[in-house]
């Protein structure tokens, strides 16, 4: 039977424009679920937006105008930011959709059925920016001495009537599900945090609200709306058509990954496990927490006008040289820094000198000495062996890397290939072998077009637009492009197109 693999963004939250945190997030989940696919597995890969919640009703009364037609433009944004990026989702769920709000009240309900939900009062702080409620040990104290959220979120005190989850019965049951499946949770570090606050124990969850109205009415008591949580973690479910187990993506469950940023792991990582545990549903099989993003070291803010729409990056520098530098520059779960100055370094030096410099030697070699034709497979030395075994092991080097969520070690895998190719190609110097011996001339450009081929074909995940031009330079087809086809040679005698340069190095404008 054919894997599966179903992988999903968090659905992001709709007040606000799209930013570079939002393009990390999904671009990872993107290179996941191309990789999955060329290794020829089934994959389902879901992004979204959560539109519900008192925050979006308060923006929209703000804006002057009604909340759903507030969420399509926001969700609209956030659906072109994926499509710019090159997001290449299979469904694009939005919390406001008719089958989610069905999915949400069908596991509302069997929760309930349960036992786990109960009807009291919750009174206590609310951060209306985080969406969460905090106890009052959890409060710090900002530099006016307020009592604010953890994340430094304003606290309102809240009373009003609730339902309420029972979380507190899950406290073991959740420190059995990490103890007995260590990859469950990922990094190191938001696995030791979220331990340490589930082993101070868990209070009861309020799970609906009353104080406003913009969000999926409670089965059977309409004067609530669901707490925001419990309708965005659905989610996962929705888009599979949950509670229908006969539905064509059923299958899919339980999720193979969840990534989400940290600052939303205790979220995916305690209530929706417990939640699912409660209905009788299988927990997922990973979640992993990315890090935060600064630019040119500070943190991204409104006020500082430094907030960066990835569009705008694209734009400048490139969609691939972008895609290439998220994952690229900072071991991915670790926090990040968007520096301008790092983004050029890693265009130029990795991109434009390392990758691209050895295609285009090699292809233009090719082009002058042999016609435009690929040479064929011969007698191979010790250098040449030595060179292609390193390329037939990326794929399942990367394969390990990449069930580790280490994408920036599975380039790096690729990275040092690339600077053995660089070192061979020097060393072979086929451009003088041409005097002295052409055949094996031939056999060194030959390897070489081997080596790019498997270079470019485990790099489309990262960088899909300029790996498809590269692999069509080398003379690969779309039939050709899998890891599996790496498995059989390329035709000696293929004519191939005229060598163009895939990644221009980019210079600053020179201002006056």
């Amino acid at each position: 039977m054919t894997a599966r693999f179903y992988v999903t963004t968090p659905i992001y939250y709709v007040n606000g424009a799209p930013h570079i945190g939002h393009a990390y997030t999904s671009i990872a989940a993107d290179v996941l679920a191309r990789f999955h696919r060329l290794s020829g597995h089934d994959v389902f890969f879901l992004t979204g937006t959560d539109e519900h919640g008192q925050k979006v009703e308060q923006a929209a009364q703000t804006a002057g105008v009604e909340p759903k037609a507030f969420v399509d433009t926001i969700s609209a944004n956030f659906r072109d930011m994926a499509d710019s990026m090159a997001i290449s989702y299979d469904d694009f769920i939005r919390t406001t959709e008719p089958r989610h709000i069905k999915s949400a009240q069908a596991l509302w309900e069997k929760v309930a059925e349960s036992g786990a939900i109960y009807l009291g009062a919750y009174e206590g702080w609310y951060a209306l920016r985080d969406e969460c409620f905090y106890g009052e040990d959890e409060l710090v104290s900002d530099a006016q001495g307020n009592k604010v959220a953890p994340t430094g979120a304003p606290v309102e005190w809240v009373k009003e009537p609730s339902y309420f989850f029972k979380l507190s019965d899950y406290q073991d049951k959740l420190l059995a599900l990490y103890e007995a499946h260590p990859e469950f949770l990922g990094p190191t570090g938001a696995r030791r945090e979220i331990i340490s606050f589930v082993k101070q124990g868990l209070r009861d969850l309020s799970v609906s609200r009353t104080s406003f109205k913009w969000g999926i009415p409670v089965p059977g008591d309409e004067a609530h709306v669901m707490y925001v949580w419990f309708d965005a973690l659905a989610n996962y479910l929705s888009a599979l058509d949950y509670p229908n187990t006969d539905a064509p993506k059923a299958a899919f469950w339980p999720a193979s990954l969840h990534l989400v940023g940290k600052d939303i792991a205790r979220f995916h990582a305690v209530y929706w496990p417990a939640f699912l545990m409660a209905a009788g549903i299988d927990v997922p099989k990973k979640i992993f927490a990315n890090g935060w993003w600064t630019v040119e070291g500070q943190k991204m803010s409104k006020s500082l006008g430094n907030v960066i729409d990835p569009r705008d990056l694209v734009k400048e520098f490139g969609l691939d040289a972008v895609r290439f530098f998220l994952l690229r520059e900072v071991p991915f779960g670790g926090d990040s820094d968007l520096s301008r100055k790092s983004l050029i370094m890693r265009n130029n030096v990795e991109l434009a000198n390392d990758l691209g410099n050895l295609c285009q030697r090699t292809l233009s070699l090719v082009a002058r000495n042999c016609g435009g034709i690929v040479p064929e497979r011969r007698t191979l030395t010790d250098e040449d062996s030595q060179i292609l075994g390193q390329v037939a092991l990326l794929p399942s080097l990367m394969a390990t890397q990449m069930e580790r969520c280490a994408l920036t070690d599975a380039l790096e895998d690729v990275w040092k290939v690339i600077r053995a190719g660089n070192a061979y190609i020097d060393h072979q110097a086929p451009w003088a072998l041409k005097k002295t011996d052409a055949e094996r001339m031939n056999d060194v450009l030959r390897v070489l077009l081997d080596v790019l081929r498997g270079i470019a074909t485990v790099l489309q995940p990262f960088m899909p637009h300029s790996m498809e031009r590269m692999l069509t330079q080398l003379g690969v087809t779309d039939s050709e492009r899998s890891f599996a086809a790496l498995e059989t040679l390329l035709p000696a005698g293929r004519e191939l197109p005229a060598p163009q340069g895939i990644f221009p190095r980019y210079v600053e404008e020179q201002t006056a």
